[in-house]
């Protein structure tokens, strides 16, 4: 990313601000990088050489993946944050600048999930996944951002889903809390207008397969299946990637087949959509397995570190494709049969 590296001496600058990103070390920041998207980002930017801060809840499982980064020809430094907490992740930014010297990228990628009937959801736990996922961005979004007004450029990265687009039936807390991120990233993009070195952006996957469908809070009574097709987190950590080293990265990055169909069918009839979306996950909420009811991780971090989920298949992403394509075909149909009456 031209526009990242800031260039220490008036004679450097052709070596700094000039030279592809590919060829720098950059400072990145990677906010729950402990499992899932985040380690997967985390690996993704070592394999680049990159210097790298990597935050989670926990020192444990903060470990492995930083003997991972070091591993893959990263330099790697962990320091336990909870996002929840302003103080503590501002004090993330200030060790990553003593320690690195500067911030070039900042990830949020941390957040958690609570799924069930809304009303059934306890309120305490719905209000850990705001928290979490809506002010942990806010207030990492805070501590970066202040970083880049001094020296005049910088990425910060949000990552969002569809949820923020479009509403999730039994996970209404998570798509509040994506629907926040999205504004408040449309709303820094326009305050940051006048620094054309800082970019603020969006990545938003469809579902992804990583260990947080299994350790996120489950108040259904159901072993959790996801209807939709999953994606690879190592896919959403390329394009993560691919946004620092752009010169002009994209806004909000979409990734998933279903996302272009979810947008349209959704845009079209909202409410349609939304009862496809909620007959999808009543029919796989009634034909999965009973389980325990469980707060997962909303309260205390799990202990995996593992980037993949395990349950991803190539024949559940064909199928559901075939169901998300044909929700967008009802809907359009609904649409012009609407405007030839």
């Amino acid at each position: 990313m031209r526009s990242l590296t800031r260039p220490s001496q008036e004679n450097s600058k052709r070596t700094s601000s000039q030279q592809p990103a590919q060829q720098r070390q950059l400072v990145v920041v990677v906010v729950g990088a402990s499992s899932g998207i985040g380690h997967a980002t985390a690996v993704a930017f070592a394999k680049r050489g990159y210097k790298l801060v990597l935050a989670a809840r926990s020192a444990d499982t903060l470990a492995p993946v930083v003997m991972e980064c070091l591993a893959e020809g990263g330099s790697a430094l962990g320091i336990p944050t909870d996002v929840t907490d302003s103080a503590a992740v501002e004090k993330l930014a200030q060790r990553t600048v003593r320690h690195y010297g500067r911030i070039d990228v900042w990830v949020n990628a941390a957040g958690v999930g609570a799924v069930g009937r809304f009303d059934g959801v306890p309120l305490a736990a719905s209000r850990r996944v705001i928290e979490s996922n809506l002010m942990g961005h806010l207030y990492g979004a805070h501590a970066a951002i202040q970083h880049f007004r001094e020296t005049g450029r910088g990425l910060l990265v949000n990552l969002n889903s569809m949820g923020g687009w479009v509403g999730t039936p039994f996970a209404a807390a998570y798509s509040a809390s994506k629907f926040g991120v999205r504004g408040l990233s449309e709303s820094l993009r326009a305050e940051v207008a006048d620094l054309p070195n800082v970019h603020i952006c969006d990545v938003a996957p469809t579902v992804v397969d990583t260990p947080g469908l299994a350790h996120g809070a489950n108040y259904t009574g159901r072993r959790l299946r996801m209807p939709l097709p999953m994606l690879d987190p190592r896919r959403v950590a390329q394009a993560i990637v691919a946004l620092a080293y752009s010169p002009h990265p994209k806004p909000v990055t979409w990734i998933g087949a279903g996302a272009l169909p979810s947008r349209v069918a959704h845009a079209v009839s909202p409410t349609l959509f939304g009862r496809a979306m909620h007959w999808l996950g009543a029919r796989n909420l009634r034909h999965s397995d009973p389980a325990p009811v469980s707060d997962g991780n909303l309260y205390e971090p799990s202990t995996a570190t593992s980037i993949d989920g395990g349950v991803r298949t190539a024949r559940a992403e064909a199928a559901t494709a075939a169901i998300v394509l044909g929700s967008v075909g009802l809907a359009l149909g609904w649409w012009l049969g609407r405007r030839t009456k």
